[in-house]
């Protein structure tokens, strides 16, 4: 089989695990909550999508770019953040079912409670490890190896010292041990090693970070176009997330849907950057993000303005309040999007904003001037302007041809 077409079999084998993983959770979760346990469920009945989200999102994206670009490390990254996501649910419904709920029920619970517990730094150290390599797969530099060599050697002792603590379902079941718990790990130098391996683990995702800003400063060209759909995303995940935060004591469906989407956007941007798909609209997409985002503010405003409004005069129970908002919403709807277009395209997508205005200029000249030569300097000028090509030039007709040969 050739090596893309095993890439493409590992990869969708692993993400269809995933998908398996999450199932089993959510089967598991059922029989704690039927035993008494809804408490520990981990995805059914509790109302938290956000780890099923994630790992979808992960997985699907991974497997897509691993499956095209088996060589691309960013792929394989989030096929493991996906998967490890699933373990960690897993193992965590598992062990809590087979130990808590109903002990002696599973089979080598007991073995498998410190990966629960590890699971946790492999996904969130996969994450950091997606941003230091984005989106070119590689590091920004061969001088960020000594810190890639330092965070994987915090996640091998974080998740070491997890996977061996002596009471893995410490506080909140401190009777239950680990049958392969090393004692030495809750006195000495064995009690450091976790919380510094964690801290390493979580810079990781500090430093990944940061080493995108860095990567944006010096880019060019098409890594540059890669980097804004990567900034594009992170956009989006932040103002869903304090969106999700805003929503946190109001409503809880908001808050899960702003956090699932928090969680999507940034693996589905990376993805896009990395397969260079539509890289060139970026610009139009994030005028086009920002212009819709803007017109729902004005428009919102411009509701709740008019509601207060004639809802002083006519009642706050008049469904005529209602219906003449509505109708202003939507009679300003068009006027409001053009302008708030044009605004947003004058400071964000310039070059569209000059592109237009220099075209529409010439077009205006086009009906004025009737001398060729002129014409064809000006066509000249217009397509470079515009379009940048390397070279532009023109071809036309030579006089006995056009006479010979008259346009109709």
């Amino acid at each position: 089989m050739p090596r893309t077409g095993w890439a493409r079999g590992l990869a969708w084998g692993l993400w269809a695990l995933t998908l398996l993983g999450l199932g089993a959770t959510g089967w598991l979760d059922v029989l704690l909550r039927r035993t008494g346990y809804p408490g520990l469920a981990q995805v059914v009945g509790t109302g938290d999508t956000t780890t099923v989200v994630a790992a979808v999102a992960a997985a699907t994206v991974g497997a897509l770019v691993a499956s095209r670009r088996p060589g691309h490390r960013v792929g394989w990254l989030l096929v493991a953040m996906g998967l490890s996501i699933a373990v960690a649910d897993f193992t965590f419904a598992y062990t809590r079912y087979g130990l808590v709920a109903r002990p002696g029920a599973l089979p080598a619970a007991s073995w498998l409670a410190g990966i629960a517990n590890g699971g946790v730094f492999l996904y969130l150290s996969c994450t950091g490890f997606v941003l230091l390599l984005s989106p070119t797969g590689t590091l920004p530099s061969p001088r960020w190896r000594w810190w890639a060599r330092i965070t994987a050697a915090g996640l091998v002792v974080a998740f070491l010292t997890s996977v061996l603590a002596p009471r893995p379902l410490y506080p909140e079941y401190p009777d239950i041990g680990n049958p392969v718990g090393v004692g030495a790990l809750e006195h000495g130098l064995g009690a450091v090693l976790f919380p510094v391996g964690a801290l390493l683990v979580l810079a990781g995702l500090v430093v990944g970070a940061v080493s995108l800003l860095l990567r944006f400063r010096r880019a060019r060209g098409l890594e540059r176009l890669q980097l804004r759909w990567l900034a594009l995303g992170a956009a989006l995940s932040a103002t869903a997330f304090a969106v999700s935060l805003t929503a946190l004591v109001t409503d809880g469906w908001l808050f899960q849907a702003a956090l699932g989407i928090s969680v999507a956007v940034l693996p589905l941007a990376t993805g896009a950057a990395i397969l260079r798909y539509r890289l060139f609209d970026i610009d139009r997409i994030i005028s086009r993000t920002l212009a819709y985002a803007l017109l729902t503010l004005l428009l919102g405003l411009g509701y709740a303005a008019v509601v207060l409004g004639l809802g002083r005069l006519l009642g706050k129970g008049s469904s005529l309040v209602v219906a003449a908002a509505t109708l202003a919403v939507a009679a300003l709807f068009q006027p409001a999007r053009r302008r708030v277009q044009a605004v947003v395209d004058r400071r964000f997508n310039r070059r569209h904003y000059d592109t237009t205005q220099t075209v529409e200029a010439f077009s205006a000249r086009l009906r004025e001037q009737i001398d060729l030569d002129t014409l064809s300097a000006e066509l000249l000028t217009v397509a470079q302007d515009t379009m940048q090509p390397t070279q532009v030039s023109l071809w036309l007709r030579p006089k006995a041809d056009r006479a010979a040969h008259p346009v109709p």
